[in-house]
């Protein structure tokens, strides 16, 4: 076996295709990382794997169709299997040379997130989880590859069947799909051989045990065929012979039944979670809120198996796992195009979820699921998972008899919650609900906290007593107040209950440029101090555009203040109105200038006359709760937001998970980039084919 081994290897590299095979390789990979890990900062080559796989498809039938079909050919393949060496072990040189050359480019690649490790938080766990599932799905094409090579003497046949079967392979989602979109016999059958979503399932940070089962099963059965192949031609179609047929047939049937019994087991059993920050990993949290479930719960994800998400279909696994009271459904949209209508008036997007409980259901958008960081209309980065705090709190939702509820107050202007606050709400599973104050007597009863975001238009006298009426009787409150010229004497008055005012001379000006947005400084980051309301965002930043100081007596009888942000010790009130400032370039700071720092945002909990115990959280920024300030910040104004209303709230019975976030993009030069580019797409792949040539011209002159 070791004399064929390097027989083989020799051979390719004396010769032109190793030479080649590795240039290509590796030019080819040059080009997709450039692009993806170097342009534009994917911090694993996941992406460049998945888009180099399609080279199997050319490289392998190139690699493996003169391994057997040429020896046939020259008619001197009688005298290998009359050698005395075991045929076993004449398949196992020749494929591990095979292995061999393969490996090398892989080798080469493994050291790339080795190396940009020390440029930044590079994903090593996830990136060489997916250079494995590249390396045996390689390694089950070049076994496909060498028993192709033994079926026939004819090289060209030999590499147009592996180029049909590995295509195939390649595009089996696809043409299954297009046979039939809820599935049957035949493509469970036809599934058998789909050797990319295999490969798909290890490109997410899950090193996933069904799909290394899968190949290296596939691999020792293709390699076992190319044996019995080679024995049926050593013995013809003797006793032998059928024989080795009936191996063959109780190879393949073994090999489905392992597979079949592996997918069975438990999802905590079948992936590895090897992401730096445990995306997948499921908190002792929701392990036990789900294990405690008494009642049976229902989870439709809309969309056909082929279509699914891999990350949220694992999640989910492990989460049905965990308590024989989930079931997990997919519902394909195109079979079953109405099934929402029992739950929604609005289509939701494929693969959104809806959870059905005994008594009430919910939609879990898919666009919820992950948190993106947007850099115009088209270009965008996905950073974060968000799969298991949706689910959890969908699952505590339907499972919860009574939420609390929160009344947003409008009828004066106010700017109106977006859409992501407005799901941070329902993710804390906290009902709310719009008021008037005009048509209403008096803040329900029923209300855990008001919102009042905003105002352009004051309150009238009545309706300011409706809100103080509330408060004195131990009610909560969110109050931003806008910064605007109009007399607004009334919701003063709602502020004031709380000792607290607003600077209004003018916008806050950060004079620290470390603390503010792209060189404009009323786009602030703000100091966040620790509190329970902060901390969510203790270690990370958010944005106050247009932010106004706020006043108050610390030593105030019956109110203690706990401040949340604030400005830095640079900073300045100047006294712009918003036309001005639109248009300001200079922002220095001058004489009669009020100095800094200020208290931005703060928590106040007073003491009522009753004895009751009021809390708000008055932030002095207008545009805080919005899309435009959150997605600068991504995600974080949201999290502030949804931490003040749990705080308030009390909600005892929401199950919060965080949403995990991705590993940031890596940031290069323009000058690294450049010399990497030239270094892995022009130099590395010009040295092996100057190499190769070199050693073919040497061989032919001798």
């Amino acid at each position: 076996m070791t004399a064929i081994y390097k027989r083989e290897v020799k051979a390719f590299f004396h010769s032109f295709i190793g030479w080649l095979f590795l240039a290509v390789n590796l030019f080819m990979f040059g080009i997709y990382f450039t692009v993806y890990n170097i342009i534009s900062g994917y911090p694993n080559i996941a992406y460049v794997l998945q888009s180099v796989v399609f080279l199997f498809m050319i490289l392998i039938p190139v690699l493996t169709m003169k391994s057997l079909s040429e020896e046939r050919k020259l008619k001197i393949d009688q005298l290998i299997l009359t050698a005395p060496v075991s045929i076993f072990k004449i398949v196992l040189g020749k494929y591990l040379a095979l292995l061999t050359v393969f490996a090398l480019p892989v080798v080469i690649i493994g050291t790339v997130p080795f190396i940009l490790s020390f440029f930044g938080a590079f994903q090593i766990g996830p990136s060489y989880t997916a250079l494995c599932g590249y390396f045996l799905y390689g390694a089950l094409g070049l076994a496909i590859g060498l028993f192709l090579s033994s079926l026939t003497e004819s090289i060209v046949i030999s590499a147009v069947l592996t180029f049909t079967v590995l295509f195939a392979g390649y595009l089996m989602p696809g043409l299954c799909s297009i046979i039939s979109q809820t599935g049957n016999i035949v493509t469970k059958l036809l599934r058998a051989f789909d050797m990319i979503s295999r490969f798909d399932e290890m490109l997410n940070g899950n090193f996933y045990v069904p799909s290394v089962l899968y190949y290296l099963s596939g691999t020792i059965l293709f390699l076992f065929c190319t044996v019995q192949s080679l024995k049926k031609r050593r013995y013809g179609s003797g006793k032998k012979g059928v024989y080795s047929f009936g191996l063959v047939i109780t190879a393949i049937a073994l090999t489905i039944i392992v597979n079949v019994a592996v997918k069975l087991l438990p999802e905590k059993f079948l992936s590895l979670d090897v992401t730096s920050n445990r995306l997948y990993t499921l908190t002792d949290d929701t392990k036990e809120m789900v294990s405690s479930l008494s009642e049976d719960i229902d989870l439709y994800v809309l969309a056909g198996e082929e279509y699914k998400d891999i990350n949220l279909d694992k999640t989910l696994s492990k989460i049905a796992d965990l308590s024989e009271h989930v079931t997990v459904t997919y519902v394909d949209p195109t079979v079953n195009p109405n099934f929402y209508s029992n739950y929604s008036l609005e289509e939701p997007t494929a693969n959104s979820i809806i959870a059905v409980g005994p008594e009430r259901s919910r939609i879990i958008d898919y666009d919820s699921i992950y948190e993106y960081e947007f850099y115009s209309y088209y270009e965008y980065q996905i950073t974060g998972y968000d799969g298991e705090g949706q689910i959890v709190s969908a699952l505590a939702y339907v499972t919860t008899d009574a939420m609390p509820k929160i009344y947003v107050v409008g009828g004066h202007q106010e700017l109106e919650l977006e859409e992501r606050f407005l799901q941070a709400m329902q993710k804390e599973n906290i009902v709310y609900e719009p008021l008037s104050l005009l048509t209403q007597e008096a803040v329900p009863d029923d209300a855990q906290a008001v919102i009042i975001n905003a105002p352009l238009n004051d309150f009238s006298e009545a309706e300011a007593d409706k809100v103080i009426a509330y408060l004195e009787k131990g009610g909560n409150a969110i109050l931003i107040p806008s910064w605007t010229d109009e007399e607004m004497p009334n919701f003063e008055r709602i502020l004031a209950y709380y000792g607290v005012s607003v600077i209004t001379d003018g916008v806050i000006i950060e004079g620290d440029a470390d603390r503010y947005y792209q060189q404009i400084p009323y786009l602030i980051f703000p100091q966040i101090n620790a509190a329970p309301v902060t901390d969510r965002i203790i270690d990370v930043s958010v944005l106050a555009p247009y932010a106004q100081g706020l006043s108050y007596q610390e030593e105030a009888e019956g109110i203690y203040y706990t401040p949340l942000l604030e400005t830095g010790e640079n900073s300045f009130i100047k006294t712009y109105d918003q036309s001005e400032l639109e248009f300001a370039t200079d922002f220095k700071k001058e004489t009669g200038d009020i100095e800094g720092p200020f208290v931005i945002a703060l928590q106040a909990e007073k003491t009522t006359e009753n004895a009751e115990i009021s809390n708000a959280v008055i932030i002095g920024v207008e545009f805080f709760f919005t899309t435009d300030a959150d997605s600068i910040v991504p995600g974080n104004n949201v999290k502030f937001f949804g931490s003040a209303i749990s705080a308030l709230t009390e909600h005892e019975s929401s199950i919060l998970v965080p949403v995990k976030q991705y590993t940031e993009l890596l940031a290069f030069s323009t000058r690294t980039s450049a010399v990497v580019g030239i270094l892995t797409i022009i130099v590395i792949p010009l040295c092996c084919i100057v190499a190769g040539f070199a050693i073919w011209f040497y061989r032919r002159k001798k």
